[in-house]
């Protein structure tokens, strides 16, 4: 430490999902640049030596063994090394398994630091593999060949030169009193986070809200470093994340959503830190007396009145609010971006096939396939886009779709489904006058058959296009546009896509002819165009005819999965937010529907193909949505 500081970095390597030689591989290459730039402490994310989303894996007692591994060879490498590391890996205790943070300098096994919360709700189940440091007793242990006590107690590490340094590791922050506030008050000038906290829209910017409120708090520096690319992108994405802060103030911080490994190297000011607590009389207060006792007090019995809703609602909560609209925009691409990268990278694929209708899902999905191509240096010619025209087909979609694939640059194929559907209407007996469920699910499976087999024509895989709102309301054909090999719009509704592709055409295309494909894309009717066009060959089946306005149904969507509202709630805040657009009648009668087919289409959505998360709703039947299949729906539909 010099003029009291001290230089600290969050390290965010290259993971391989329970691949720990090549795992410590890459941390090695980190520690090492590290060292050579003069860091004191160095902090990896949460369970790098497995990879954090390793799920049931962790069960294995090889992958658990091989962590240990890991970490002896870790401290072999670091034998003449001065900079402290701090690793994350499962460690074994008796019957129990936990989540820790192992700190190791010169080859010395210093201590290990167990987490304390555990996240067990939406895309998280921690609790089904680690016990909490809640559960743990005082035991003395040996990891990695050393002897080491494992403790729940709070942990402080001092430097050399006398500076204290405490560890949380991830949900431990988002806790109503994370383990840094004791540390802070126990003397720890820094706090040290290993995490692996996922990517949503918006979570970004509230997670570095929360970081500086801690630093700021608790008066201390703040060093998070979170896992990247690498880790699996079954059902979300890990952006890598790597900050710095300094009593609230960001120092420094890494890319995010970057497909290399990192280092983010800063100076913490620590000598100012400790200067400022000792000004702060409540800090010091806090510091003297943790009161453990919560006084209760019991207010007063009121009578009741009338409830009239006063509040502002907002008709459409899944589209962006901030004032930066772009970078808004800019992160949910990246993570969809980001989750086919990887699953691109995973299976070593350079082709991918997706059936393009002229409409807005395919419109997405075709725009983030090819920045995923792009990202990876991948020839886009290798995206194999398949126009299939069939009963339904009109002109505009059909000349959009061939349009922004040559503008686009990739591969055009178009293959008729007419022919190959009338024969299969004749093996199975169906009078191709008869427009019923038959004639439009022979159509869609038709279709989804075309680009299973094209894919494995091409060695590639087929890019799903189904959005949120439609696996909501169960709108796509079982085993036809319900399958493909990943879906890279399953957690964006229909409102979002909208926007997402307006702002992609304004914003990123505008000035070319791709800017008035996709803003007549936009302006198209939603429609699956399996029903033949009128005598104007204009779309006839609109899809919001059928089923209702998208506008209310993700709207219906957003407040039944996020908040678990009951549908006489949603409908006050409906009638709130649409009062002007829609009457009172019209909006409950698509809450009924959006009730009704929420629960009987469960089932399609009990075996969706991967996808990312993106925002803070999903219907991964992996993640936040688990629902039978056969629950009755008898309850919401009476709440009407």
């Amino acid at each position: 430490m010099k003029y009291g500081f001290i230089k600290v970095a969050a390290a965010v390597p290259a993971v391989k999902v329970a691949d720990t030689e090549y795992n410590v591989q890459q941390i090695e290459s980190l520690i090492a640049q590290a060292e050579g730039q003069g860091v004191e402490l160095l902090v990896f994310p949460e369970l790098c030596l497995t990879g954090y989303s390793c799920q049931d894996l962790f069960k294995e007692q090889l992958l658990i063994d091989k962590a240990e591994e890991a970490l002896l060879v870790l401290l072999d490498i670091t034998r003449k090394l001065d900079v402290i590391s701090i690793v994350g890996l499962p460690v074994q205790v008796g019957s129990l398994l936990y989540n820790c943070a192992a700190v190791i300098q010169s080859g010395q096994l210093l201590g290990v630091v167990p987490k304390t919360y555990l996240p067990n709700y939406g895309e998280f189940y921690e609790k089904r593999w680690f016990a909490s440091a809640n559960d743990l007793t005082a035991t003395d242990i040996y990891l990695a060949g050393s002897p080491i006590r494992i403790t729940p107690d709070p942990q402080i590490f001092t430097t050399t030169d006398g500076v204290n340094f405490g560890i949380e590791i991830c949900e431990d922050v988002w806790a109503p009193t994370p383990p840094s506030n004791r540390l802070s008050l126990a003397g720890a000038d820094i706090v040290l986070n290993l995490s692996a906290s996922d990517e949503l829209i918006g979570k970004h910017n509230y997670l570095k809200a929360l970081l500086s409120q801690q630093s700021a708090r608790t008066m201390s520096g703040y060093v998070y470093a979170s896992c990247g690319f690498g880790e699996s992108t079954q059902d979300v994405v890990y952006g890598g994340n790597a900050m710095i802060f300094e009593n609230g103030h960001l120092l420094a911080e890494g890319d995010r959503f970057s497909f290399q490994p990192q280092i983010k190297i800063e100076q913490i000011d620590v000598e100012r830190l400790r200067t400022e607590r000792r000004m702060n009389s409540t800090f010091i207060t806090a510091q003297a007396r943790m009161r453990q006792s919560v006084v209760c007090i019991a207010c007063k019995p009121v009578t009741g009145k009338e409830f009239e809703l006063q509040r502002d609602v907002e008709p459409h909560p899944f589209i962006p609010k901030s004032e930066n609209m772009q970078a808004d925009c800019e992160e949910i691409f990246n993570i969809q971006v980001a989750g086919l990268a990887k699953r691109l990278y995973h299976i070593g694929g350079e082709k991918a096939v997706i059936g393009i209708s002229g409409g807005l899902d395919s419109t997405l999905a075709l725009l983030v396939t090819v920045r995923a191509f792009d990202k990876l240096g991948l020839d886009r010619r290798g995206i194999i886009g398949v126009t299939m025209p069939g009963f339904g087909t009109t002109d505009r979609t059909h000349n959009n779709a061939v349009e922004l694939m040559k503008q686009l640059g990739v591969t055009v194929r178009e293959i008729s489904i007419a022919k190959a559907v009338t024969q299969h209407f004749e093996d199975i007996g169906h009078d191709p006058n008869k427009h019923d469920i038959t004639y439009e699910n022979s159509q869609a499976r038709e279709r989804t058959q075309i680009l299973m087999d094209v894919a494995n024509q091409q060695n590639a895989i087929v890019v799903g296009t189904g959005d949120l709102s439609e696996l909501a309301l169960g709108w796509a054909t079982y085993n036809g546009d319900h399958m493909s090999m990943y879906g890279v719009n399953a957690g964006v509704p229909k409102t979002l896509i909208q926007y997402l592709v307006r702002y992609y055409a304004d914003y990123i295309v505008g000035g070319t002819p791709t800017q008035n494909t996709l803003l007549d894309i936009v302006d198209t009717p939603i429609s699956p165009e399996l029903i033949p066009a009128d005598d104007d060959g204009n779309i006839r089946q609109k899809t919001e005819d059928l089923v209702g306005p998208y506008e209310l149904h993700d709207f219906f969507l957003y407040y039944f999965l996020r908040f678990g509202f009951r549908p006489a709630k949603i409908l006050l805040l409906a009638k709130k937010a649409f009062g002007g657009t829609y009457d009172d009648d019209v909006i409950r009668k698509w809450l009924h529907t959006f009730c009704r087919r929420f629960f009987s289409q469960q089932f399609k959505r009990s075996c969706l193909p991967d996808g990312p998360k993106v925002g803070s709703v999903s219907l991964s039947p992996r993640g936040d949505w688990r629902m039978p299949s056969d629950a009755s729906s008898a309850l919401w539909l009476k709440d009407l």
